[in-house]
């Protein structure tokens, strides 16, 4: 007889990586999304969030509609990671989501066929919240057309180049420097982008955990 196959117990680690960032993505999904044009009570704290498409109008993004799949990811701490300086705001999360509907204005798209998703928590494990939705997801205004997020801070960004998301969605007052992206073509990628993303719409463990 064959000598029986050495047994080793199943190891688990519930503070790993995986294993929180499975569990903070899996609440975050669980938020109910909230459209962007709703008048938002004040709230205090730092968080993650998640904005979406659930219009009509917009060719682009149509086939994101009715989909958990971000747009764009960010998160908002009450510490500056690189200086750990306080941030001055006490509703660092709030605001942050405020600045957003305003650029998505001032883009020419419809406040009203978007909506964001919120979740408050510590500084700490924002990143893994973020990171996880992110690589996961890969959203298109955190990869193709990227640069919806980044603060204007003075004149000399002011004239810089355009970034892609302002090239696709001309208005933001920061977007009178040359442009240096073609247009169609970054539409043609965030295009095959949302094919990709619909395609593998099912394959994240917490999202398809989050269906059964």
């Amino acid at each position: 007889m064959s000598a029986p196959d050495v047994y080793r117990p199943a190891f688990f680690d519930p503070l790993s990586t995986e294993h929180l960032t499975w569990i903070i993505c899996r609440q975050f999904e669980e938020q109910p999304p909230v459209r962007l044009d709703t008048v938002m009570p004040s709230f205090e704290g730092p968080g993650l969030y998640a904005i979406y498409y659930e219009g009509d109008s917009c060719d682009l993004y149509r086939p994101l509609s009715g989909l958990t799949i971000p747009l764009y990811v960010g998160q908002s701490r009450s510490t500056n990671s690189a200086t750990g300086r306080t941030n001055p705001s006490t509703r660092p999360l709030h605001s942050r989501v405020h600045q957003h509907r305003r650029s998505i204005i001032e883009g020419g798209l419809p406040p009203e066929e978007f909506s964001v998703r919120l979740l408050a928590m510590p500084d700490v494990h924002i990143d893994l919240g973020e990171n996880g939705l992110r690589v996961g997801y890969q959203p298109v205004w955190n990869s193709v057309l990227n640069g919806f997020g980044s603060h204007e801070q003075g004149s000399t960004t002011r004239r810089s180049s355009r970034s892609k998301w302002d090239t696709v969605h001309e208005g933001r007052s920061r977007t009178y420097g040359a442009a240096k992206h073609d247009r169609d073509e970054l539409i043609a990628r965030a295009t095959e982008a949302i094919r990709q993303q619909v395609e593998r719409y099912n394959e994240l463990p917490w999202h398809r955990t989050a269906l059964e």
